[in-house]
């Protein structure tokens, strides 16, 4: 486990749910967290100070909309969406991808990045790495470049950050 020192109040902020969504699933809410001003600013922090010089901050349905969404507004960046099937009106990109409960896709709209933009991809957990993996290859679909991805909770038991390979990653707290 790897808990900076500046994070660890808002780290003692996040509830474990056992067996949610599904049974033998851990899921770490962070609900409380949200919900009190220093937790949450800490957490935006942290995750904002990777933003290697991204002019755009891509954040992943439906937690790491709010990091991203803070971020963004904090720093004067665009804000992108990343989201589940059938959310976005015009035309998108998809990427189906593996959870450690199941499949899902991601889509995002065709026309929300370009070559000139640098990305920094946002959510809220690092479990299996199918999510954040799906979220890079929606970022490379539109030539844009990827300037780091940014997770508040790593699950390191789940080995995501291998999946992911050479990808780069910041994790705020390490379980």
């Amino acid at each position: 486990m790897f808990i900076p020192p500046h994070l660890e109040y808002a780290f003692s902020k996040i509830a474990d749910v056992p067996d949610f969504p599904k049974p033998g699933i851990l899921f770490k809410d962070i609900t409380p967290l949200l919900q009190d001003k220093k937790a949450f600013s800490d957490a935006v922090d942290d995750l904002a100070s990777h933003l290697n010089g991204a002019n755009k901050v891509a954040g992943i349905e439906s937690r790491g909309f709010i990091f991203a969404a803070a971020i963004a507004a904090k720093h004067n960046l665009g804000l992108v969406l990343l989201r589940k099937p059938g959310k976005l009106p015009r035309p998108t990109h998809v990427v189906q991808y593996q959870l450690e409960y199941g499949f899902d896709s991601l889509e995002m709209h065709q026309d929300a990045l370009d070559k000139n933009d640098s990305v920094l991809l946002v959510d809220d957990v690092l479990a299996t790495g199918g999510t954040l993996l799906a979220g890079t290859e929606l970022i490379t679909k539109t030539g844009a470049k990827l300037a780091n991805c940014a997770v508040f909770i790593e699950i390191s038991a789940l080995n995501g950050r291998n999946r992911l390979g050479s990808i780069p990653v910041h994790s705020s707290i390490i379980v």
